[in-house]
């Protein structure tokens, strides 16, 4: 409160009546002010304040900053001090408030996911009160082991709304839907590098739209916070963003009206075990052998880096080229810790996943790992079974001119088995936005397109197409086989000419490209050289040449029909 004072007087000579001509003058100070009663420091909380009396004289302070009040009259007195003493700027001021620290993902412009409860924590002092009001709601806490949390009920979506805890006050906070974008380089892979990316940065300045970045951080225990910052969604954030993180939440934006939360959190080269907690790899029997070998190749890994350090060191030491680095090695669980596991107590509505090419390898062993690393995001949230769409390997590497068995064909198989052991996980195809010699397609708009589609249909209820042909059953009729699909839509049809990517096999085992036609909704495949067949492959390559769509404008996943192990 601006106010000036006498300091040629020791004491205050007004009364409550007499008229003070200086209220609205400048506040000076004078450096040999001194205290002569008990005086106290009013500090005001959120909706209650605290009183701390301290008598000047005793302590002997020579400085203050804060509104000094006569309690004699009870009104503020004229006199205050200059250079509050480093003892109780250090340690009376944290006794009068104990300062809360909430999460990064607390700040101007977060999106909170809507029609779930929206949940409010952070750290104080042991027995610090919390006292906490969002959207016409109060609640108050009292934080124990260093923690608080409350629970909220999720106000209707838009905003902004207002968020007070203590005196921490956040003025924009939006209600809407908020996406987690995971996986690797093809998730990560950025607006500004796309294709036609000049155009879409141009047009990125969306205010429904709001990202959430997620550095890049390894860590050997689950971490309880990320050094990142909400901000709005223009062409000079947007740029550096995931593209198809973009696209898909700028298609959302537009069809529900709504405030959408992205929030990116993904590395290039990093394989699935790296996103799943340790207990999960480490109590499932299937997973624990490759849990206890990676440990092995980790422990492995950390003595070829001491090594490789030592050697820096000996060639600077003689004037020599230093040896490159040792490839680089994932741990198992180190990014889950670092990049997941702090997001879990913010509630989300779903997650976009692409990832897969460094598991390529393994295929077998990517079956087991991936539903249990979905189940695993999925029970840390703790919202249920969110819906999970990811995106189904591209193609890549050189167009094969024979039939064969690659291992991108049987990893892409096994992200098809997701859909199918787990509820509420959907599948974007992309067979169609490869690039032979390079792993990284520009044409991420199609990507975020399709999982847009799949979010419509399967958590916003609407009555769309949102996958291409998928293969339902076969039935062997003579030396033809006819296969039947789910999600036909409008019908199937052969884009640019006649249907491939189909071959078929009998006994032998041996695959040939296969003849194919459109009968209705299905299929029928047969070779003169196969009188009996007993097997039929379509798309089973590294790089797939399939044209079956759907008259929906969405092409048909890759599959095989027998389960013959692979070679």
């Amino acid at each position: 409160i601006p106010r000036s004072f006498d300091t040629d007087t020791d004491t205050d000579t007004e009364t409550d009546s007499d008229p003070d001509p200086d209220l609205a003058s400048p506040l000076t100070f004078s450096d040999d002010l001194q205290l002569q009663r008990p005086w106290f420091i009013l500090r005001w909380g959120f909706k209650f304040g605290w009183k701390f009396v301290l008598d000047g004289s005793v302590l002997g302070l020579r400085s203050s900053d804060f509104l000094i009040c006569d309690l004699d009259r009870g009104r503020l007195m004229k006199k205050i001090r200059l250079g509050l003493s480093l003892f109780l700027g250090m340690v009376l001021l944290p006794q009068l408030w104990a300062e809360v620290r909430l999460p990064n993902l607390f700040g101007e412009g977060m999106v909170v996911q809507q029609a779930k409860p929206v949940r409010v924590w952070g750290w104080a002092d042991d027995g610090e009160a919390v006292q906490i009001a969002f959207a016409n709601q109060a609640a108050a806490t009292v934080a124990q082991a260093g923690r608080f949390e409350v629970l909220l009920d999720a106000p209707p979506a838009g905003g902004p709304y207002r968020l007070q805890v203590n005196d921490r006050v956040i003025e924009e906070v939006w209600v809407g839907e908020v996406w987690v974008c995971g996986g690797q380089s093809n998730m990560e892979w950025p607006l500004r590098s796309s294709f036609e990316a000049e155009k879409h940065v141009a047009e990125a300045d969306n205010p429904n739209i709001h990202l959430f970045y997620v550095p890049h951080v390894r860590s050997d225990t689950p971490l309880d916070n990320v050094d990142a910052r909400w901000t709005p969604c223009n062409p000079e954030t947007a740029a550096g963003f995931s593209a198809i993180g973009y696209f898909f939440g700028r298609e959302l934006a537009a069809e529900l009206k709504a405030p959408i939360g992205l929030i990116s959190s993904n590395w290039g080269g990093t394989p699935a075990e790296s996103w799943a907690r340790e207990e999960v790899l480490a109590e499932n029997p299937i997973l624990r052998e490759l849990f206890s070998q990676k440990a092995v190749e980790a422990a492995r890994h950390r003595m070829n880096i001491v090594r490789w350090k030592l050697a820096v060191e000996a060639a600077k030491a003689k004037g020599e080229n230093p040896p490159g680095q040792p490839w680089g090695y994932w741990e198992n669980c180190v990014l889950y810790n670092a990049m997941i596991a702090p997001l879990t107590p913010y509630a989300i509505g779903g997650a976009i996943w692409y990832q897969g090419e460094s598991n390529a390898g393994q295929p077998e062993q990517y079956r087991e790992l991936f539903p249990a690393m979905i189940k695993n995001w999925r029970d840390d949230w703790g919202v249920g079974d969110f819906p999970f769409l990811l995106v189904q390997l591209a193609p890549f590497m050189a167009i094969e001119q024979q039939p064969s068995d690659p291992a991108w064909a049987y990893l892409r198989e096994a992200q098809l088995l997701a859909t199918k052991v787990l509820p509420n996980v959907g599948m974007a195809v992309i067979t169609d936005v490869g690039e032979e010699q390079d792993i990284h397609p520009r044409k991420k708009e199609p990507v975020g397109h399709r999982l847009a589609l799949l979010a419509l249909k399967m958590k916003y209820g609407r009555d769309i197409v949102s996958s291409g042909p998928e293969f339902q059953s076969m039935e062997i009729q003579g030396n033809q086989v006819v296969l039947r699909f789910d999600h036909v839509g409008g019908g199937l049809e052969a884009r640019d000419g006649a249907l491939k990517g189909f071959s078929i096999a009998g006994a032998n085992r041996a695959f040939q490209w296969a003849e194919a036609e459109i009968d209705g909704d299905t299929i029928v495949v047969s070779h003169p050289d196969v009188a009996q067949p007993l097997a039929v492959r379509y798309g089973w390559a590294n790089y797939p040449l399939g044209n079956l769509w759907n008259q929906d404008g969405l092409p048909a996943t890759p599959f095989r029909t027998d389960q013959w192990p692979r070679p």
